[in-house]
């Protein structure tokens, strides 16, 4: 199998993990030659409710049984994707009210820009230095990391950058930007929150010059923070939000979601202004939909911050300089990459699945099930504990 994986399937990167995965469960995976690993990484955030949630895949066979693709997006009524976006509305301040499904939440970013340039009529779009928002055409104009935009250049113009939680930038919004797109917490960057009420000035700015405020929940979104989505800690709301990852349990989905008199405008002028046709699945809905009510009607995300303080009093040590992040979207930083790459790795051969982050080479990704036990958070802390103690002992490091 992993010589099949390697000549056929299309690869990322020279060295890829590598698992061969028979089953997962709750906070676990299991490989094909029986091994267990608890996943501190719920598929880079995507399975927010652990792995093979009852409910959602009760939901999901539930649909199976009714029917699957019928129609390309937005022609037929489907009362999955129509329940799903209901539901939401009714948890997302008034002026979000209307949400455009799609297959990710690269794909969400794309129909967000654009969303923005129709709108406003304006062309410039403005992101944030080290960014990330997916890497589409679109997606990845937004970013400003040359070595990995380099090679695919000519890319999507008029996109400029600020840097994240510099309030001196903000007078490079002006009548000229359509929209200002950040993430919420800047993912790939380290996990890096908002600071000073930056996001509120941002969008208060974005106001004065008639610019629109796009942001990227797609990591953040779905009570990873402690909260529905992460703009809600920070007193300040989108007029575009986008969505992703931990929407759907862990298959394909994205989202954008904006005030009707916005989001018409995609509709007319050219009618189909954004269109897809798997977007909006019903098999997809129906697992979004029962995801958002396992969140809604349970303490799952109210827990997310008492485990983050788990998280905090079990990983202390002296090569750990801080922990960045919210929830349970967390970011050891090290004293060094060779640390956290070691940790990374080394946490495989103990059976315990960590992440690296995009940008940031000190860091470690800690994005675990929001429904992980405490049990599992302490052992999993204890063999990171073990590791760089090992470590620490072998390169006598101080």
């Amino acid at each position: 199998m992993k010589s099949d994986f390697l000549t056929h399937q299309a690869q990322t990167t020279p060295h890829p993990i590598g698992l061969d995965i028979k089953f997962a469960e709750g906070s676990y995976i299991h490989t094909t030659d029986g091994r267990q690993y608890l996943d501190f990484v719920a598929g880079v955030s995507a399975c927010g409710l652990g792995h093979r949630h009852p409910k959602v895949i009760s939901a999901i066979k539930n649909q199976l049984d009714s029917y699957l693709h019928v129609m390309v997006y937005g022609e037929f009524i489907q009362s999955p994707a129509v329940e799903f976006t209901k539901l939401l509305a009714e948890n997302l301040p008034d002026s979000l009210s209307q949400t455009y499904l799609v297959n990710s939440g690269t794909e969400a970013i794309d129909g967000a820009m654009k969303l923005a340039r129709r709108v406003t009529g304006r062309s410039q779009i403005l992101a944030a230095k080290n960014c990330y928002h997916g890497n589409s055409y679109g997606a990845l104009s937004l970013m400003d990391y040359e070595e990995r935009i380099a090679p695919f250049r000519p890319l999507v113009g008029d996109i400029s950058h600020i840097q994240f939680n510099e309030e001196t930038c903000l007078d490079v919004i002006t009548n000229n930007t359509a929209a200002v797109i950040l993430e919420t917490i800047q993912g790939g960057a380290g996990f890096i929150i908002p600071e000073n009420d930056y996001l509120k000035k941002v969008k208060q700015r974005c106001e004065k010059v008639g610019a629109l405020l796009i942001l990227d929940e797609i990591q953040p979104g779905f009570g990873r923070t402690g909260k529905l989505f992460g703009f809600q800690h920070f007193d300040v709301v989108p007029d575009i939000l986008v969505l992703g990852k931990g929407m759907a349990s862990g298959l394909p989905c994205g989202a954008f979601t904006a005030s009707e008199s916005i989001m018409s405008q995609l509709s007319d002028s050219p009618k189909m202004g954004h269109i897809t046709t798997f977007g909006g699945n019903p098999v997809i809905a129906a697992a979004s939909k029962a995801t958002l009510e396992v969140l809604l009607n349970s303490d799952i995300i109210e827990k997310t911050l008492e485990k983050e303080q788990l998280f905090r009093q079990h990983l202390q040590h002296d090569l750990i300089i801080e922990i960045r992040g919210k929830g349970l979207m967390l970011a050891p930083i090290f004293k060094n990459s060779e640390i956290a790459n070691h940790v990374v790795l080394e946490a495989k051969n103990r059976n315990l699945l960590l992440f690296w982050l995009l940008y940031e080479s000190r860091a470690v990704r800690i994005s675990p099930p929001l429904n992980i036990s405490d049990e599992d958070i302490i052992h999993g802390c204890g063999i990171i504990i073990d590791i760089i103690e090992d470590y620490k002992k072998s390169k006598s490091v101080e």
